[in-house]
């Protein structure tokens, strides 16, 4: 699929040969840890880090697993199947994935780049045990000071789906800046944590724009802004990077879409939603807003059933953001 102008609206499906609900049925050692690291907690029946206890809103159990796993495929799919769109070189002697989750990009990244070393950092040890040899998985808060030395930096840097996980940006992209080689790429992929529609069927899923706006208000008060992928190219600029570039691409939730390759994506894309509506709205809204565990799962439940109506024809917006460490100065 090339790439979409994001103002271009999405051609509706007219036909009646496809139910939103049909998506449902698509988804019915190289590490050294501190055991403290597994001593994980629980929390209104979903399971959460250790380590840094409490600095990040969202599960790390199976369930979750099973959904960053399909939010990979999903950002693969816009961009042809493809890991990352940074012109990442070669010849690329160290690679960086932050917040690297399941670190199935990362073990990708390593078949891809056999001679590279690949490094992956997350708060969890959700990592598998096996890996190819030049992948390596650390347990690591990418919003402490980094630590590696002079001669560890990196050729690129990657981070995806971290929005709603990190209080200061602006530190972490001078902390990308100072370990990346200089000519070197960072690359974040990113949704936006806000629903769109371009024919006014937002509004037949009340629910769901009261939601986006809680979790928006929750999120800050957090301390960890979830909607601010559109932001990201402007705080990459400030930081000095260069060749700067925001891909922007419609992602439709649901199969209302005309285009095949678009349906195919809302299919998944609605079962990555609906998925997700419990890791993101849990902790924010019991934590944060005082909801009871018992009020927020009704709460969700409207939540699903909104994003499940099919005559709303609904939307994210993923964005690929890459810039260039300058090569001098």
């Amino acid at each position: 699929m090339s790439l979409q102008n994001p103002n271009d609206e999405i051609e509706i499906d007219t036909s009646d040969d496809d139910s939103l609900f049909d998506s449902a049925s698509l988804v019915d050692s190289n590490r050294s840890l501190a055991s403290s690291v597994r001593d994980y907690n629980y929390e209104n029946g979903r399971r959460y880090h250790a380590y840094r206890q409490g600095e990040y809103p969202f599960p790390n159990d199976q369930e979750e697993q099973e959904r960053l796993d399909l939010i990979h495929l999903l950002f693969k799919m816009p961009i042809g199947d493809a890991l990352y769109r940074a012109p990442v070189p070669s010849n690329a002697r160290r690679i960086l994935d932050f917040g690297t989750g399941t670190g199935i990009w990362a073990i990708e990244m390593a078949e891809l780049f056999p001679d590279t070393e690949i490094i992956g950092t997350d708060l969890s040890p959700i990592q598998p045990t096996w890996a190819p040899s030049n992948c390596h998985f650390y347990i690591d808060d990418v919003e402490s000071e980094w630590t590696y030395g002079p001669n560890e930096a990196f050729d690129y840097i990657h981070g995806r789906a971290m929005a709603g996980g990190i209080a200061d940006w602006e530190k972490l992209f001078q902390q990308i800046y100072d370990h990346l080689r200089p000519g070197g790429w960072v690359e974040l992929q990113e949704y936006e944590a806000w629903i769109h529609s371009d024919d006014g069927t937002l509004e037949q899923a009340p629910t769901v724009m009261d939601w986006q706006l809680k979790l928006d208000d929750a999120s800050r008060l957090f301390g960890k802004h979830f909607n601010v992928a559109g932001t990201l190219k402007q705080k990459m600029v400030d930081a000095g990077f260069v060749n700067v570039r925001d891909d922007v691409f419609k992602v439709p939730i649901g199969p209302w879409a005309k285009d095949p390759l678009l349906k195919q994506m809302g299919r998944l894309a609605h079962v990555s939603i609906i998925q997700s509506v419990e890791p993101f709205t849990l902790a924010l809204f019991t934590r944060v807003l005082r909801f009871t565990c018992e009020e927020a799962k009704a709460y969700m439940a409207k939540v699903r059933v909104d994003l499940s109506n099919p005559a709303c024809h609904l939307y994210a917006k993923y964005h690929f953001i890459h810039g260039q460490k300058p090569t001098h100065g």
